[in-house]
């Protein structure tokens, strides 16, 4: 078996989107499945490759970069209305609403001929496949969802996440790579187990390459009032077969909230990862994979 990876870019809706194939070819040629991958806020597809080479054997896996995020740049603004669009909140949320980012997957498959798919998400990109999941059923045969949940709006809590978001994407200078062990304080919040500091500093590279529109502006539309009104529905809708799996530390989406949207829809399999929390795909991959593996079977 050798695992080959190749990378490219692809136009998508007006922007230069990162993808990556990660296949392993054997002795006699075979059709195999294809498997999706979407990350979460902040990253990119870069934290799901080791998860995409162990199931290669089985699927050709596709990971992209969402627009905005990782690889993906968007298109240098008009200096002058820099400033005027980054304050006004009713852009954000136009232009990063996570339909939008499903409707992007969409022309992804579309434009690389791709019919019928596996999808493996994490987190927002859990969002983002859970609307395409209503809105495309045909193109999906099976769905994992990684640190997913339904969640109720609490006005004071959500204002102040926002104005804390905001500061927090304002404030990210490049330098922050240069302290030692900058990746590692970075994704203590994100973690129960340790997981290689390699990985750490890739997800803080990712963090700091994000473009403040699109980092600020899914804040405002996945953590929001109309969120926690749609996101239910989304999950009561659900036809096809899902596995929701939640770290049992979770500090970001606890497992109570995926437990309660397991809730709304027999189709949905459900599972808590021991000893993991926000990234259970990298603090414990042996049981990881193994759990996917037993839901594609």
């Amino acid at each position: 078996m050798k695992t080959t990876e190749k990378t490219s870019y692809i136009n998508i809706n007006g922007v230069e989107h990162y993808y990556e194939w990660i296949k392993t070819s054997s002795s006699r040629e075979e059709s195999k499945p294809v498997m999706v991958f979407l990350h979460g806020w902040g990253g990119s597809g870069r934290y799901w490759e080791s998860t995409a080479k162990e199931l290669s054997e089985q699927f050709d896996c596709l990971i992209y970069d969402l627009r905005g995020f990782g690889r993906t740049s968007l298109p240098t603004p008009d200096p002058t209305a820099e400033k005027s669009i980054s304050k006004s909140s009713k852009y954000l949320t136009d232009n990063y609403g996570l339909v939008g980012y499903a409707e992007d997957l969409k022309v992804l498959l579309e434009t690389l001929n791709l019919d019928k798919v596996y999808l493996t998400a994490h987190s927002t990109g859990s969002s983002i496949s859970a609307l395409f999941l209503n809105m495309y059923p045909e193109r999906v045969e099976k769905a994992i969802l990684t640190c997913s949940g339904i969640f109720e709006y609490d006005e004071k809590s959500f204002s102040a996440f926002h104005k804390v978001s905001r500061y927090v994407v304002m404030f990210r200078p490049k330098w922050l790579t240069k302290i030692p062990f900058m990746g590692r304080m970075v994704m203590k919040r994100f973690l129960y187990r340790s997981i290689p500091d390699n990985l750490c500093n890739e997800f803080l590279e990712d963090f700091l390459m994000a473009d403040f529109d699109a980092a600020y502006g899914t804040v405002l539309t996945s953590v929001s009032k109309e969120a926690s009104e749609w996101l239910p529905e989304q999950f009561k809708n659900l036809t096809v077969p899902i596995l929701l799996i939640s770290g049992e530390y979770d500090k970001i989406i606890p497992a109570e909230m995926g437990q309660q949207a397991a809730k709304l829809n027999e189709t949905i399999e459900f599972t808590i990862m021991k000893n993991t929390a926000h990234f259970p795909m990298l603090e414990d991959r042996e049981n990881y994979l193994q759990r996917v593996l037993t839901f594609l079977a």
